[in-house]
């Protein structure tokens, strides 16, 4: 169980690492310099991470634990995968087109010529691991006949193309600002209830997901 000068030494150490970041780019942001701007001991950095892959690793993780705990959370209680689908779609949104994440997709893409290490465990902790868990869900849901879907993967690519489009892409060039909390319920509602209409059985008469009703 971490103390509190634990839990705040590691929040000034993740504030160093994202600042780093945006500022310097991936390749700059030693563990050494992020330990300098945290305050703390370079000792306890590599005590804690390892090396700085890890840490990176560990943002990444952390950036994504609520979608992937609330996934795993209902597939292994049985949850209603259609209710849950629809209190994913705020979070995910949230997550991806946050400052957080779009800090990292930008130091991912100016590492590409570099060490080309940020942008695959973006991949693998983003994105690779939500991925499963969704097409999980949507498997569970054609199971019991709330949706049709012959193909879950498939249907997981779809269902991120109608939550997430263009967004992150236009945040990460700047186009746009992180869209304020009442747009991102906007978008995830509008988002379930098109999936809803791709994937529902036509003569299923089931009533939108309650947390998607709340939503609306």
């Amino acid at each position: 169980m971490a103390t509190p000068k634990q839990i705040a030494r590691r929040e000034r150490i993740e504030e160093a690492a994202y600042a780093m970041l945006k500022e310097s780019g991936y390749k700059a942001a030693s563990l050494l310099a992020i330990a300098q701007r945290a305050s703390v001991s370079n000792e306890t950095l590599y005590n804690w991470y390892g090396n700085k892959q890890a840490l990176f690793r560990s943002l990444i993780e952390s950036n994504a634990k609520a979608a992937k705990e609330l996934l795993e959370s209902a597939l292994r209680t049985g949850s209603d995968p259609l209710d849950t689908l629809a209190a994913l779609g705020p979070i995910l949104l949230s997550l991806v087109t946050g400052d957080k994440a779009i800090v990292l997709n930008r130091a991912a893409a100016g590492d590409i010529s570099d060490t080309k290490t940020l942008g695959p465990a973006i991949a693998q902790f983003g994105r690779d691991t939500i991925a499963p868990l969704v097409r999980d869900l949507l498997q569970a849901a054609s199971r019991s006949g709330l949706i049709v879907c012959d193909d879950p993967a498939a249907a997981t690519d779809i269902y991120f193309r109608l939550l997430i489009g263009d967004l992150q892409v236009r945040r990460i060039i700047g186009a746009m600002d992180e869209p304020p909390p009442s747009e991102i319920e906007r978008r995830a509602s509008e988002a379930m209830a098109l999936f809803l209409q791709l994937h529902a059985p036509a003569a299923c008469g089931r009533s939108l997901p309650s947390a998607h009703r709340r939503s609306s």
